[in-house]
């Protein structure tokens, strides 16, 4: 069964995008998402039997790498974070897939669309299955390759190509990062497999010590800081996050798979899987601690500035990104994975809602075209508020039960980066409800900035679009109960003792003694934020212009996206022609041609022209010639000897 729900998204991906000619868009549609529909379903029977029960398990697949000291064979490595990750990928891969039929219904290519979402799906589950660095690192490549082609996929639009080729850039930032990682593991460990690696993690701490700027650092702190480089790519973390809002540029199914399910979630799974190395490596999990706090308040101030609807759940995406890494950072690894398994549903439901809203708008996404929809696309609005209150971490849903745990034990941690985390945390909780009900009631509230005269095209979407919603929004709702007890609660210990050292997870134990002030602070924070957006928007719908031109250098700032892209594009996309076209004239023209190889040329033809003038055609030039050469052969032997001697 193992085998079958990793392969079977790889094989209806075959045979969708291989086949289509023979079975048609609608057979590939058909294909795509029943095999989906069974991967996800076995993916429920993993998790009762390796989360339920407890079990783990590596399942061979087959012989791999061979070379030296390296041996690695292919395996799926199943224990209790695994099987979460396969329940989340293949259920919310099975919802978009479904929801694909009627959003896609009028593309030529969907067949081609729903073989790369299978392909998608088969390259995250590869990683989240791998059981040794490599492995995980071909899976880590693959969803890189599969969102280039997703995000791309519209590729008759300049943006969609140009979002397409920056993602991929931008992941080969971190990827580089990643792979010297992979190169400091072994090089410290003599292995790359999962659990020769862990085993040995006290051996190597202090196996390489070396100094920077007059600091003591080990080998160990160093492969984990650049192993979180490839998750900063991958889980868009400040400064290397401008990829994902262009990602938008893709379908939307596209956006709910990568923010939901995929792509993003890969670096924070990545850090709980090797907890073992980060809990040996504390200023690595300062430095996680720090970039994850700065990545989620960055990410929900730029939120503020935006009017595409996708754009704005994308920048939140980021946002909740950031508290998934300092959770991990603050070795909170149950509370991490919580937050990606509540965040799964509630994003993807307000990704594939937005989807939905678009579709009635005849693709528009602007908000500024929007209002008053509520009256015209009731069930849309109903289910998008459960995912804008679960986003806003507001009880009774999921994300509330998430969110306040990674926030708690931020606080418990009690040094001066998870205080600074927390607080952070508190003040992006407020920010988040706030732009989140910006979205609410900008697109449902208000009077109606559309054209009226197509008002009545303006209707429900179709059922295969408004399933997964609800199959999504009953998860936004019970998830967060149903899982706290075994996720954070009182048995968390049992329930990841099979992936997460019970030991590392005393954080959240100490989380409960929290003083009653800070697990309120983060609702209070989120009330807030709701009640500001309804001030802003529905009740002074001139006050955000007010803001705008009162504390005009702050919305500059934040409508810039605090000038990320604008730095990135004068230093390398504009600085590395610059740079090029310098080595190009004084590297290339001026030193290798100029002395190498137009020098050697010249050189030679010089030195041609010279001993040229030595062939005059005389024979008596050459007669003296030879005899001057018999003087000097005479005298080298006469007087050559005799000196050397």
């Amino acid at each position: 069964m193992e085998i079958a729900v990793v392969f079977l998204p790889l094989i209806a991906a075959a045979v969708a995008g291989l086949g289509r000619r023979i079975v048609g868009a609608r057979g590939a549609e058909i294909i795509t998402t029943a095999a989906l529909g069974l991967s996800a379903a076995m993916a429920v029977a993993l998790f009762y039997q390796y989360a339920g029960l407890g079990q783990a398990a590596t399942v061979p697949v087959l012989d791999w790498i061979s070379s030296g000291n390296l041996h690695l064979g292919w395996a799926l490595r199943f224990d209790v974070l695994t099987a979460v990750m396969v329940l989340v990928v293949t259920a919310v891969s099975a919802m978009v897939h479904l929801y694909s039929i009627g959003y896609m219904h009028e593309d030529p290519s969907r067949a081609k669309f729903m073989a790369y979402l299978s392909l998608f799906t088969f390259m995250m589950l590869m990683l989240v299955t791998a059981d040794n660095f490599v492995q995980l690192f071909f899976g880590w490549e693959g969803v890189g390759l599969a969102s280039y082609l997703l995000i791309g996929f519209w590729n008759h639009k300049p943006s969609a190509n140009n979002a397409a080729i920056k993602a991929f850039i931008v992941n080969r930032v971190g990827d580089f990062g990643f792979i010297l990682g992979i190169f400091t593991i072994f090089g410290l460990f003599g292995s790359l497999q999962f659990s020769e690696v862990f085993a040995a993690v006290g051996h190597a701490r202090a196996a390489c010590i070396f100094h920077i700027f007059g600091l003591p650092f080990d080998g160990l702190t160093l492969a984990c800081i650049l192993l979180f480089i490839g998750a900063m790519g991958k889980s868009a973390q400040l400064g290397l996050h401008t990829w994902l809002p262009d990602a938008m540029e893709g379908p939307t199914p596209v956006s709910a798979l990568i923010h939901a399910a995929t792509m993003v979630t890969a670096g924070v799974f990545m850090l709980v899987r090797i907890s073992p190395l980060l809990d040996a490596a504390p200023i690595a999990r300062n430095v996680i601690v720090v970039v994850g706090a700065l990545t989620a308040f960055v990410g929900a101030a730029i939120a503020f500035a935006q009017f595409d609807i996708k754009r704005v759940i994308a920048y939140s995406t980021m946002s909740q990104l950031g508290y998934m890494v300092f959770a991990a950072g603050a070795t909170a690894y149950g509370a991490a994975i919580f937050h990606l398994f509540t965040h799964a549903f509630f994003k993807a439901l307000l990704f594939l809602g937005a989807g939905a809203v678009i579709h009635a708008m005849h693709h528009e996404q602007d908000m500024r075209h929007y209002g008053g929809l509520y009256k015209k696309l009731p069930i849309t609005y109903a289910l998008m508020w459960i995912g804008t209150l679960a986003l806003m971490g507001l009880p009774p849903f999921a994300g509330y039960f998430s969110k306040d745990m990674i926030l708690e034990s931020e606080f418990a941690g009690g040094n001066g980066f998870d205080i600074f985390a927390y607080w952070i945390g508190v003040v992006v909780a407020f920010m988040t409800a706030a732009y989140s009900s910006k979205v609410m009631f900008m697109t449902f509230h208000g009077r109606p900035k559309y054209d009226l005269d197509h008002a009545h095209d303006i209707h429900e979407a179709p059922l295969t679009m408004l399933i997964p919603l609800f199959v999504l929004a009953a998860g936004a709702v019970v998830s967060g109960w149903l899982a706290y007890d075994y996720f954070v609660g009182s048995h968390h210990a049992l329930f990841w003792e099979t992936a997460i050292r019970p030991e590392t997870e005393t954080v959240l134990e100490a989380a409960e003694h929290d003083p009653l002030w800070v697990k309120l602070s983060p609702t209070l924070a989120g009330l807030l934020g709701l009640l500001l957006g309804w001030v802003c928007y529905v009740k002074e719908p001139d006050l955000p212009a007010w803001f705008a031109k009162t504390f005009a250098p702050l919305n500059r700032l934040i409508e810039n996206k605090f000038y990320f892209d604008k730095v990135y594009g004068t230093v390398f996309a504009a600085g590395a022609p610059l740079l090029g076209k310098l080595l190009w004239r004084y590297g290339d023209q001026g030193l290798i041609d100029r002395y190498g190889a137009d020098g050697s040329a010249r050189a030679s033809h010089f030195l041609g022209a010279r001993l040229s003038k030595l062939q005059t055609g005389y024979l008596y030039h050459y007669a003296f010639v030879m005899l001057m050469a018999l003087v000097l052969l005479i005298a080298w032997l006469l007087f050559g000897h005799r000196m050397s001697t």
